[in-house]
């Protein structure tokens, strides 16, 4: 039996071919395009300005959603939903939206499973699986349209903070922001999206030459190397002095301002003296500190830090002259934090770390 193509994996280039491989004019790509990417639509049947002959061989030969809902939930302000997909091989990826008064925001996955191992995160506990394809990633993001459209909504920003790390896949990830990005696909502003990194040099790098303005966080929390090297295990690859010289220069070549996310942990990382080193390291550049109270998880070696500890912290940073906020608490009690809601639904299966 033929394998059925993933439609949304097809760049407009390769649906032009695949079309006139069958014998289709060039113009049905437009047309496909704006029912997937404009209309949401999951259902060939749907495509009514094509004809009943290509609908049916679209329904036979490729797939439209790659992606099965195995449970999705609410939390108790409705203010939160994260859903947990199931992939066409049973493998597991996690994407959220947060809705605010004004944005409609989507945390997304470019990776199941992440290699990153980083010991307070549910998804670096689970271990890598494999990357997703941008159709895969970008699937994401219609069912929340779809959501959306019910309520007369949209989606207003994308976060690429869910499970993975994103430039490393970094590939597939491109391909689904240009799709994302571009007039003929999703339409969303490069501005109104951000990548996460855990601080992949080269890719930072070659994120820097990227003609789209897509927002870059680095993931930090903590600023020397030898705390670093236990919170986040890439910095035995990439040192804060070479991921800092990476963000300065990104900045020096964009002229973009990049956030530093800090996750904070009780007794770990969130003390006056911390406060002092991330300021100190952090001055002078183009940025702004995200602290984030750790979204607990059952094991973690850590646990997140008090209020009171989270805003003295904020202050100290803040009065070094950096601009500094603290993120909101999300969905605590749905276990929105990256791979949870993996977790908790089953034990996680067997992967490469």
């Amino acid at each position: 039996m033929m394998e059925r193509l993933q439609l949304l994996d097809l760049t407009s280039i390769e649906l032009e071919r695949l079309f006139t491989g069958w014998g289709e004019p060039a113009y049905r790509v437009d047309q496909v395009e704006r029912w997937l990417y404009k209309r949401h639509i999951t259902d060939t049947a749907q495509m009514t300005s094509l004809p009943k002959s290509l609908r049916e061989r679209l329904a036979d030969e490729c797939i439209i959603n790659p992606l099965r809902v195995v449970t999705s939930i609410d939390s108790a302000d409705s203010h939160t939903r994260k859903t947990l997909f199931a992939l066409a091989d049973g493998r597991e990826v996690e994407a959220v939206l947060m809705r605010y008064n004004r944005r409609q925001t989507l945390c997304i996955s470019t990776q199941a499973g992440c290699a990153m191992a980083c010991p307070f995160c549910a998804t670096g506990q689970m271990g890598f699986f494999r990357n997703l394809t941008a159709g895969e990633i970008v699937a994401q993001v219609l069912y929340f349209a779809r959501e959306l459209d019910l309520l007369g909504k949209r989606v207003s920003n994308i976060v690429f903070m869910g499970m993975g790390e994103p430039l490393a896949n970094y590939a597939a990830t491109w391909q689904a922001i240009r799709r994302l990005n571009g007039p003929q696909g999703f339409s969303l502003g490069a501005r109104q999206m951000t990548v996460s990194t855990v601080g992949l040099v080269p890719a930072i790098r070659r994120m820097s030459k990227e003609p789209e303005q897509i927002g870059l966080a680095v993931s930090l929390h903590a600023a020397t190397d030898d705390l670093r090297n236990i919170i986040v295990p890439v910095n035995r690859r990439y040192p804060l002095a070479m991921l800092i010289q990476a963000v300065r220069d990104y900045i020096v070549t964009t002229r973009r301002r990049v956030t530093f996310e800090y996750a904070l942990m009780d007794k770990l990382n969130d003390g006056d003296f911390h406060a002092k080193q991330l300021s100190d390291l952090v001055q002078g550049l183009l940025c702004h500190i995200n602290l984030i109270p750790l979204n607990p998880t059952p094991d973690s070696p850590w646990s997140g830090s008090p209020d009171d500890r989270v805003y003295a912290f904020r202050d100290k940073v803040r009065a070094a002259g950096i601009s500094t906020t603290v993120r909101a608490r999300r969905g605590i009690d749905i276990a929105a934090g990256c791979g949870q809601l993996h977790n908790a639904h089953h034990r996680p299966q067997t992967a490469r770390t």
